[in-house]
């Protein structure tokens, strides 16, 4: 065989293994194990992080609406309403929003720690 012939050989049989399917792993046993196997099968981790993720950002949403815009709102309309006030009539309150949002970032981190290791212990 010439040169060529044989890098195209090896290029081939690197393309044979690459398609090549890799065995399933091995299924873990016991208690831990399976529920280790369940969560991963199901996805439950992206589920949860889904759901504390859209809870604490609602929390961000309520606290810029609460402390910030619905007061703006009732300064404005309160001269066209005749200085009757649209609902009571609340002070700025940015540490609603600022409250929220540190929370928020907090629990970003902490759900990026727990899920670096879950991908880590192959859980995910």
């Amino acid at each position: 065989m010439t040169d060529t012939n044989t890098d195209i050989l090896e290029e081939l049989k690197a393309i044979r293994e690459l398609l090549t399917p890799k065995p399933a792993p091995e299924a873990r046993t016991g208690f831990v194990g399976e529920f280790l196997d369940f969560v991963g099968k199901y996805k439950i981790l992206g589920l949860a992080v889904a759901f504390v993720l859209g809870m604490y950002l609602g929390e961000v949403v309520k606290g810029l609406v609460t402390g910030l815009l619905m007061p703006l709102i009732n300064i404005i309309l309160d001269p066209m309403m005749g200085g009757t006030s649209v609902g009571s009539f609340d002070p700025f309150k940015p540490g609603l929003f600022v409250t929220a949002f540190i929370t928020f970032i907090i629990v970003c981190v902490v759900i990026f720690i727990v899920m670096k290791l879950a991908k880590k212990w192959n859980i995910e």
